[in-house]
């Protein structure tokens, strides 16, 4: 007898409307902050301004990704999605991670060349130094807004949207390092930074990118989430034992299939009530889409 236990209440407007918040809070100030730096970098006359204000510009693009992504992962079950649409929240992530491979691996390039073809560095004014430090300010706070917004909603799309905003903070404390080193006649310090932060966010966006296609191929919850799972379920009265549990990731939840044994002489309707309790059990404690229970008789 299998028997199938959903947990509406995770399917809550909560978290997307926490979610929806938090980007549009982004979405604001990245638009600011690219018109703010590419002006300035226009005026001071620093090239590295205003990549920093480009790189803002491709904040914008993943806060609409994050946007979409988060309005079709909170769509009920349909007839083609039996389970929902909670991947669109993965292969954002996934997405995001890609593009702090290409951002991480595109200043590592900028930086290499600098390295071994230096050019004489243009006279700058003090107007970009007090922009690009001020950019680094209002980066670093919107990562810690996005991160404890993402932390409460466990939401690893915005854990990696967060993660997007500091990498923006890291751009733009190498220009202010390059720019400190223009100013005092040392050019290479800008290069020898921007490798150790591209270096940062390659690590970073790989990280997120291997995590994401694992959860594509539906990996399976931490050893420590498997035995919770087994102890919950074993704590049930009436259960004599389970095996063949097996889980995989649905975007940030979790799906459940498990056998549960039972006492042979119980009746259909008393092996129902234990699996169901014991899969109650389950989604109370853990961030669990549903529980596919089949009753073993022993």
């Amino acid at each position: 007898m299998d028997e199938l236990i959903e947990n509406p209440e995770l399917d809550s407007k909560e978290k997307q409307q926490a979610a929806k918040k938090s980007t549009l809070v982004s979405v604001a100030v990245n638009l600011c902050l690219t018109v703010s730096q590419i002006f300035a970098g226009l005026i001071s006359g620093s090239q590295g301004l205003i990549a920093d204000g480009i790189h803002s510009l491709t904040d914008l693009v993943a806060d609409f990704v994050v946007l979409f992504a988060n309005h079709h992962s909170g769509k009920d079950a349909d007839d083609d999605h039996h389970y929902g649409h909670q991947r669109y929240e993965t292969a954002a992530s996934l997405f995001l991670g890609v593009s702090l491979l290409a951002v991480g691996l595109g200043m590592l390039w900028s930086a290499g060349l600098k390295i071994i073809n230096p050019v004489a560095a243009s006279q700058i004014q003090i107007l970009a130094l007090y922009v690009a430090i001020g950019s680094l300010v209002i980066k670093e706070l919107l990562f810690r807004y996005m991160l404890v917004i993402a932390e409460r909603v466990r939401s690893s799309m915005l854990v990696a949207n967060a993660w997007h905003a500091r990498s923006d903070a890291a751009s733009s404390l190498v220009v202010s390092v390059g720019i400190v080193g223009g100013l005092l006649g040392y050019p290479i310090l800008d290069s020898v930074g921007a490798l150790i932060v591209g270096l940062m966010i390659v690590r970073t966006g790989w990280s997120f990118s291997k995590d994401a296609l694992h959860d594509l191929m539906d990996r399976a919850v931490s050893e420590e989430e498997h035995q919770k799972i087994i102890d919950l379920i074993l704590s049930t009265a009436g259960v004599k034992g389970c095996h063949d549990l097996r889980t995989r990731k649905m975007g940030d939840m979790i799906l459940v299939d498990v056998h549960i044994e039972v006492d042979a002489n119980a009746t259909v309707q008393v092996g129902h009530d234990i699996a169901f309790e014991a899969a109650k059990k389950v989604t109370n404690a853990l961030p669990v889409l549903n529980v596919m229970t089949h009753i073993d008789p022993v």
